[in-house]
């Protein structure tokens, strides 16, 4: 089960890139706006601000997260990504940071862009850091002799998880829209013991804690926290610099 309370450990973090994709819908007075992938509504709650005449929608898998969303006033729901459609007066559709878990999601992207009307705006983002040290040091340990069988069913995310800005430029192009893509590195300062460990406990190691007993996460944790200090060095003022590369796409339908 995923805490909610550990995804907002870094709220202002993550919040981050989310703002500063959704500053680039030009939206004026859209009917209905989507967060697909809410989260625990702190972000959405945003969106609201920005629209407040518009019919607000808001999903998330996990059942955990929608109970944080609606602590936080969203009315949210429980809802599939990949099944999910949007309804006909959906003028922004915004997946922030969600994609990434979706395999195929570029024939999700098609669908959407096919569902909603005209002029809409579609606002997606996502992690492009599958490559980073962080995510290939977890690969490269749940492969190794002692943990490869105990996680054998485990499917970690690679490099393909995520396709580069002008990819998805091409896709929605080629569907007829008009694109805004491009990529950001931000080197985030972290801070802590573990600074590193703890930052994609709630993300990229999730399916690794949902396959381990107790004592063995621990152990999985305690082996990565070595190769990730080596990695990721902390500083004397205790700081660990964290570059995150992440893919932003907007796109409006034709």
């Amino acid at each position: 089960m995923w805490d909610p309370a550990a995804y907002l450990t870094y709220g202002d973090l993550r919040g981050r890139p989310f703002h500063e994709l959704v500053a680039r819908v030009q939206a004026e007075r859209p009917r209905r706006v989507v967060d697909a992938g809410c989260g625990p509504g702190n972000l959405t709650a945003t969106l609201a601000r920005r629209w407040p005449a518009a019919q607000l929608e808001a999903f998330d898998s996990s059942p955990e997260m929608v109970d944080a969303a609606r602590a936080e006033g969203i009315a949210a729901e429980v809802a599939d990504i990949g099944t999910w459609t949007p309804k006909p007066d959906t003028d922004v559709l915004v997946s922030n940071a969600v994609l990434q878990w979706v395999s195929g999601h570029a024939e999700l992207l098609r669908r959407w862009v096919d569902l909603l009307p005209s002029g809409a705006w579609l606002a997606m983002q996502v992690p492009g850091n599958f490559n980073a040290p962080s995510h290939v040091l977890t690969r490269r340990l749940a492969a190794s002799e002692r943990w490869r069988t105990r996680l054998a069913d485990v499917s970690l995310r690679g490099a393909d998880a995520v396709d580069d800005p002008e990819d998805y430029a091409d896709l929605l192009a080629d569907a007829g829209c008009t694109v805004d893509a491009w990529e950001t590195t931000y080197v985030q300062p972290l801070h802590g013991e573990n600074a590193v460990l703890e930052w994609i406990t709630g993300t990229a190691l999730r399916p690794i804690r949902a396959a381990l007993a107790d004592q063995d996460w621990d152990e999985f944790r305690g082996e990565l926290a070595e190769l990730l200090a080596e990695a990721y060095p902390q500083r004397a003022d205790g700081t660990t610099w964290l570059p995150f590369r992440r893919v932003f796409v907007v796109a409006r339908t034709p």
